[in-house]
């Protein structure tokens, strides 16, 4: 990879220019960043200067700078390639590093506030400086992209930078519980949190599936609910040292009162039901519960946040709390007897019992408490944190009743999705303008609907359409869900089509409204699930009445003060080792952006240029492995390594099923359990494919001027691309039976990409598609959009606008 950089370098030599908001390969973008005219060379003689507070940590996050910066560059560096500035002239080039103040004890306890830098590009040297150790590690990261992949004549553009986080808490979740995952693994995830700038690794050490801490308190937990794969503590230490390092502090996650599943394999006199309890392999909820009456719960706690607090020096410790079944709680005469006397009104109020008692047990081991959603209640302290797996709505309560929030919900980088959905996503509520009064001489009509779900409930809501002769608009009324706008409404040869970012994805229906009667599909993410419905209320029908609608309260500055960030999430049902780079990167460093860089940052292009170069860059600054990890992954299928090239072109025009279609997939057809495997097609892919993302964008521009003769020829080269691999790729499915089940897909995306060279030439050609060649076309990209191995031929998509188009 080039970095742009290089390219921009004739430009810097002649004047000084205001460039483009986002013009570098820096991701995230800094806070401001001005360039100027010329540029610093940089050869062997460089050399590091600490001119400034020194610390063991400093100078080891240095050498680390250093040994990356000739991975980049081949330079060999002059040695001692670190050096304490001292009476002599500081001769050019050099890194010049001053932080200000470093602490007698870089213990790691409280979370970093203070990440400001500065980044000075001049014509003798670099100047980094930092109030803090912190601050000077996001700094190097930010030179390292400017520099990038130079072989020949390394160059640095003159420029200054300003920068500080918008967010104080910027995390990522990894999950070694459904799946262990390896210290080589967690030790390169933590590599490319240092480079997306992440503060915060959520280690969601234990569920239902595993426990993976060495207890020395209570052995049985690892001995026995583990199957072998757990973390020493000396392995842990040694994962916070390194993490510490790179200023990224380590979260413990220990799942109580619920998900416990682990726990009553190994202590079940500690669990509100008798048992017997057996290793629980299959994902999902559990019933297993700590009984909050039994005061032996609550020593057993207080041993254990002895032992983590010695682990781990991060001042909060997340304990969980989320989708506690109440059932076992409900058969234990012994606690509805406990919840009567103390007048606890119901499960809620138990657990918020329970939690009270936790928080105080915290307390005495100099921690605080963070928690999911349901955690929150009244009867807790403000000081607690609640993070949000349940989106927009209940971060506004949360910050409304005082208590500081994190978002979870929209970055959940185990499901499949586009890094524009993540990218679009803000941990501050956005209090959304809707226009949902109807004024004189417009019509209106509420429509009640159903999806029906493989796995789960059902979703449920209402929409409302207004329109006048100028103009259409609506809104969705999920249930339990606060009011949203929908967007992009518009008739396409009788279907009403609509979107908008919901906590599934992207949520856009396809559906005709007739006589009464609501039919057809909703793509959420980019798969189908039947709708149906009908109308309950209109201006047709007279006596009834728009639905009435859920508000997000009206949120002040001080309440958005205490949202401190957001967190990224994998969770681990689909990931192992084997594809863990694949499912969190590039995605993380889009995610990471939203967290550090300003608000206005949206520009979606943009992001997924710089995204990609910060991408390729880690592969060879930090032997990031998303991209072999593919590789890896086709090369079971085959028995030549030459058949790989017709899988990966192949690749591009298919994607995961998003949202969570697999995990329900799973749940009907295999065990939804650790014993299904992750050795499928499916895991070879990336979470969205950049060539269909590419093929949607020609198709609109194609469609916004036919003639235009260059989008022409870019989108035919790229579908002849796939035509032509159509006869490679069937070679290599015949040649290696373990592909036998992506055969249909393989010839969908034939009958796809035929598809569209010909509705590029008729539109080209101006002659409308003959109407009895309609249906059996839009049968066609219907049939390939559904799941088949969890996977969607996505490309199906724009070829469908194309479509619309050409009758």
């Amino acid at each position: 990879m080039k970095t742009c950089v290089f390219f921009l370098l004739t430009f810097f030599s002649l004047f000084t220019f205001a460039a483009p908001a986002t013009e570098l390969d820096l991701m995230p973008y800094p806070k401001q960043l001005t360039l100027q005219s010329g540029y610093l060379k940089l050869d062997k003689s460089f050399h590091v200067v600490i001119d400034g507070a020194d610390s063991p940590l400093l100078r080891k996050e240095l050498e680390r700078f250093v040994t990356r910066l000739q991975k980049q560059t081949g330079l060999t560096v002059v040695s001692p390639a670190i050096r304490k500035a001292d009476a002599k002239k500081i001769t050019a080039p050099v890194l010049r590093v001053v932080v200000a103040n470093i602490p007698e004890t870089e213990n790691g306890y409280a979370l970093e506030r203070d990440e400001t830098y500065r980044l000075e590009v001049n014509s003798a040297q670099v100047n980094l400086t930092a109030n803090t150790r912190t601050g000077a590690v996001r700094g190097l990261e930010t030179l390292l992209q400017l520099i990038g992949v130079q072989k020949k004549t390394v160059r640095v553009p003159h420029m200054v930078i300003e920068d500080a986080p918008r967010f104080v808490w910027r995390g990522v979740l990894l999950d070694s519980s459904r799946h262990f995952l390896s210290i080589d693994t967690l030790k390169r995830q933590l590599d490319a949190l240092a480079a997306a700038k992440y503060n915060i690794f959520h280690w969601h050490l234990t569920d239902d599936q595993g426990w993976r801490m060495e207890s020395n308190a209570f052995p049985k937990l690892h001995e026995l609910a583990s199957d072998g794969e757990y973390y020493s503590q000396q392995d842990i230490r040694e994962i916070v040292a390194y993490a510490q390092q790179r200023g990224i502090h380590v979260l413990p996650e220990i799942d109580i009162p619920g998900h416990a599943s682990a726990i009553a394999l190994a202590y079940p006199a500690l669990m509100s039901a008798p048992g017997p309890y057996e290793k629980e392999i299959r994902w999902g909820v559990h019933k297993p519960t700590l009984d909050p009456t039994n005061e032996k719960v609550y020593e057993f706690v207080d041993k254990l946040m002895a032992e983590i607090s010695t682990l781990f020096p991060f001042e909060y410790v997340h304990i969980g709390g989320d989708e506690v079944d109440p059932e076992h709680w409900n058969n234990n005469a012994d606690i509805q007897a406990f919840m009567k006397k103390n007048a606890l009104a119901d499960h809620r109020a138990l657990q918020a019992w329970f939690n009270r008692r936790v928080v105080k047990i915290l307390e005495k081991h100099q921690r605080k408490m963070i928690g999911w959603d349901e955690i929150q209640h009244p009867d807790l302290p403000k000081n607690i944190a609640i993070q949000s797996w349940q989106g927009p709505d209940a971060v506004s309560d949360a910050i409304s009743h005082g208590f500081q929030a994190i978002l979870s919900t929209g970055y959940y980088l185990d499901q499949p999705q586009p890094a524009a959905y993540h990218y679009r996503n803000d941990p501050v509520p956005v209090m959304e303008s809707i226009n949902d009064q109807v004024r004189a001489g417009e019509t209106w009509q509420t429509w009640s609907f159903e999806i029906p779900r493989k796995r789960g409930s059902a979703i449920k809501g209402t929409f409302t359409l207004i329109e006048n002769e100028d103009d259409q608009r609506g809104f969705i009324d999920f249930a339990g869900k606060s009011r949203r706008a929908l967007h992009a409404m518009k008739n396409i040869h009788g279907e009403t089509h609509f979107h908008l970012d919901t906590w599934m994805g992207v949520f856009a229906p396809r559906i005709t409204l007739n006589n009464g009667q609501l039919q057809g599909d909703v793509i959420v993410g980019n798969t189908p699930y039947t709708i149906s419905g009908k109308q309950i209320a209109g201006s047709t029908m007279p006596g009834t009445q728009m639905p009435s609608a859920i508000h997000q309260p009206a949120l002040t500055d001080a309440a958005r003060e205490l949202v401190l960030g957001g967190e990224a999430a994998l969770w681990a049902e689909l990931v192992d080792d084997t594809v863990i780079d694949l499912r969190l990167w590039p995605r993380a460093f889009a995610v990471g952006e939203r967290l550090w860089s300003p608000l206005a940052l949206q520009d979606d292009g943009s992001m997924y240029r710089r995204m990609q170069r910060v991408s390729d860059l880690a592969v060879v600054s930090i032997n990031l492995q998303h991209h072999q990890q593919a590789r890896d992954g086709m090369s079971k299928f085959v028995s030549k390594p030459q058949d790989i090239k017709p899988l990966e072109i192949f690749s591009q025009a298919i994607e995961q099923a998003q949202y969570y279609h697999r995990h329900h997939e799973k749940h009907v057809y295999g065990t939804y359990s650790k014993a299904d495997p992750l050795n499928f097609f499916v895991d070879t892919l990336p979470a969205e494919s950049l060539a269909v993302r590419e093929l949607d964008q020609l198709v609109d521009n194609f469609l916004e001027n036919p003639r235009d003769k260059k989008v022409r020829q870019q989108l035919l080269a790229l579908l002849k691309t796939w035509e032509k691999n159509h006869q490679p790729l069937m070679q290599v499915i015949e040649r290696n039976p373990r592909l036998a089940d992506i055969k249909p897909l393989a010839q969908r995306v034939d009958q796809v990409t035929q598809l569209g060279l010909k509705l590029v030439e008729q539109l080209v050609r101006e002659k409308p598609l003959p109407v009895g060649q309609v249906e059996p076309a839009r049968k066609l990209l219907r049939d390939a959009q559904q799941m088949h191995q969890e996977i969607v031929v996505s490309a199906a998509y724009p070829i469908e606008k194309l479509l619309n188009a050409a009758y």
